[in-house]
Formats: C-alpha cells, sequence, structure tokens
C-alpha cells in the first residue's frame, strides 16, 4: 500500500502554512490533515476533471470548522489553485471560512453549522442508491463534538435501519465531546447496524486500511482518534 513521502508531506505543510486568517480553528484543521490527505490521495475515485461525474465518490466535509487543511488538500490534489490559499477569508476570495460549494471546485456542500452533513450524507447515499448508482461511495467527515446533535443520532439509526450500504462516516476524536457514548464512539455506531473500526487517527496506513475495511453490506464507520486540540 502507499505511504506518504517526505516531498508530498513537505508540500502539504508548505500549503497549509498558506493559509492564513483562520487561528481560532488552526487546531481543529490540523487534527484533520492526515484523515483528509488519506482520502484524497488514496481512497476517494474523484478527481478535478470528474467533479460533475454522476460515478465519482462524494466527500463530505460536516466538521466545518477551521477548512484550512481542506483547502490545502484540494490544492494539493489539483482542484484549486495553490494561489487562493493566500486570500482565504478576504472579501473577494472563493475561500471563506467555511466551505462553499458554490466557489470551490471539488466542495459538494457548504457546511460549517456543526451537526448537519452525516444527515446531507445519508440523503446523498439514499438518492445515489434510488437511481441505481451503487457504485460510488458518500464518504462524511465529522468531529466528535458533533455527535451531540440530535440530527446525528437519527442519521446514524436511519442509516444503520435501511442498510445504507455506500455511506462512510469518519469521525476525529480530539475526545471534545460533552456527553461521549457508553461503549465509546465506535459502539454508537454498531448498535444501529453499522460496521466500525476504531483506529490512530495520525497513522496514514492504518487509516485507509480501516476507510477500505467496509462489507459492503452496511454502512461504515471509522473513528480517527487524535490528542485532544479543539472540535
Amino acid at each position: 500500500m502507499p505511504t506518504v513521502t517526505m516531498t508530498d508531506e513537505a508540500r502539504l505543510t508548505g500549503l497549509l502554512r498558506r493559509v492564513t486568517g483562520d487561528e481560532k480553528h488552526g487546531p481543529s484543521a490540523h487534527s484533520t490533515l492526515d484523515v483528509l490527505w488519506v482520502l484524497y490521495d488514496r481512497v476517494l475515485d474523484v478527481a478535478p476533471e470528474r467533479v460533475d461525474d454522476p460515478e465519482r465518490d462524494r466527500f463530505l466535509l460536516s466538521k466545518g470548522h477551521g477548512p484550512a487543511a481542506y483547502y490545502a488538500v484540494l490544492a494539493a490534489q489539483g482542484f484549486i489553485p495553490e494561489q487562493w490559499l493566500d486570500g482565504m477569508g478576504d472579501a473577494h476570495s472563493p475561500l471563506g471560512h467555511h466551505p462553499d460549494r458554490l466557489l470551490v471546485p471539488g466542495v459538494e456542500i457548504g457546511s460549517g453549522s456543526l451537526g448537519h452533513g452525516l444527515g446531507l450524507g445519508v440523503g446523498v447515499a439514499l438518492g445515489l442508491r434510488a437511481q441505481g448508482i451503487t457504485r460510488p461511495r458518500t464518504y462524511v467527515l465529522l468531529g466528535d463534538a458533533e455527535l451531540d446533535e440530535g440530527s446525528n443520532h437519527e442519521a446514524v439509526a436511519f442509516a444503520g435501519a435501511t442498510r445504507l450500504a455506500g455511506l462512510t462516516a469518519i469521525v476525529v476524536d480530539n475526545q471534545s465531546a460533552t456527553h461521549g457514548w457508553p461503549g465509546g464512539i465506535a459502539s454508537r455506531f454498531t448498535v444501529n447496524g453499522w460496521t466500525a473500526e476504531t483506529v490512530d487517527g495520525r497513522d496514514r496506513d492504518t487509516i485507509e486500511r480501516a476507510l477500505r475495511g467496509h462489507t459492503g453490506e452496511r454502512p461504515h464507520a471509522v473513528v480517527a482518534v487524535t490528542e485532544r486540540k479543539g472540535n
């Protein structure tokens, strides 16, 4: 399996450093960087020239705080010009403090109001299945604190009950949730009929294996545990 090279690492770090103006959410962005890189570099079946292809995989960023890492990865993968990173948050920049699907190529949803992404992902996966488009997967990246929102409980329960096999949820767990869940985050999904795996959120090879570890029969969840760095 592919492993990150020093060239990849240096380039990605350099791109992230170009994104300014959102220092408040910097730690949140860094906690998602490894998962985002693995998704776009190794897992997602999507490319800049295929942003409208119905057979593409879908990625939804529900963890909308601090999209700096998301923008850096999109630039590294050729979805947006690297020069855009220098003006994030400026009045005329397409890169806002929350991603806008109408302004940023490759972005599937406008996000930032935490707690809505998984429900939207359920709708996307359900819509694809209704159209008979079964090969693409829908991936949703959440923060652990988002799971305190009731909308996510409903989305988890519905996806499990309908065996929405084309859906993968990735939860970045930096232990910032207020309430938590008995038995840990993964059990919140498995009790509702999902498959789930908990991994080191900094180990890119392990993240990749977990993302590819779905059975194809039920929705799948990957809990990527990182040190506490904000929500």
